[in-house]
């Protein structure tokens, strides 16, 4: 049984490469590199679903780490409120239950 090899990131680029840039077709690929073509697509459709983040301008990236900051202070904030609500809360009901003789 033959052993699979697992290729790296740049080997697979080259890969892609050398069969966008030659009139090689997919099958030659494929069998030169001994690699299901199945395979080759799959390598292609990531390629191009994650090629957008290779153009995207660092004050977009560094935007969208703030935004993440501003998001956990927030969350953080809330979840204090909440937890000031419930206590006042319960302490309301302390207060109304002391009122109305339930104690």
């Amino acid at each position: 049984m033959e052993r699979k090899r697992r290729y790296t990131p740049q080997e697979k680029v080259k890969i892609l490469l050398e069969s966008f840039e030659k009139t090689t077709t997919v099958t030659d690929i494929c069998k030169k590199y001994s690699i299901h073509p199945n395979l080759y697509y799959q390598w292609k459709k990531e390629l191009f679903e994650n090629a957008d983040s290779i153009f995207i301008d660092k004050r977009y990236k560094n935007k969208g780490k703030q935004e993440e900051e501003k998001i956990k202070k927030l969350e953080e904030k809330l979840k204090f409120k909440d937890t000031l609500i419930s206590e006042i809360v319960e302490e309301n009901m302390h207060y109304k239950k002391k009122l109305n003789g339930d104690l």
